[in-house]
């Protein structure tokens, strides 16, 4: 499930064909003024996806079993 979106996009017109990332929302905890997310068994460390529509990006993290932190990067902007 979809606990926060990272728009990090320069070209945030472009919905077709995207890059995303997915994290547990805990990782974010460390951030300044992060609201809190205890870590859980199931966490996902990390995964990455290119060539996503925004939509499909978004069913992807919503099909989460933890709560993650969507990133959505230009295509090919080689975020990784």
């Amino acid at each position: 499930m979809i606990y926060n979106i990272i728009d990090s996009r320069t070209r945030p017109h472009r919905w077709k064909s995207i890059d995303a990332i997915i994290e547990a929302t805990s990782h974010d905890n460390s951030v300044a003024d992060a609201d809190q997310q205890p870590e859980g068994p199931d966490d996902v460390v990390y995964d990455s996806r290119k060539g996503l529509s925004v939509a499909e990006a978004i069913a992807w993290a919503t099909a989460e079993a933890c709560p993650v932190t969507l990133y959505l990067y230009d295509e090919g902007s080689n975020n990784e």
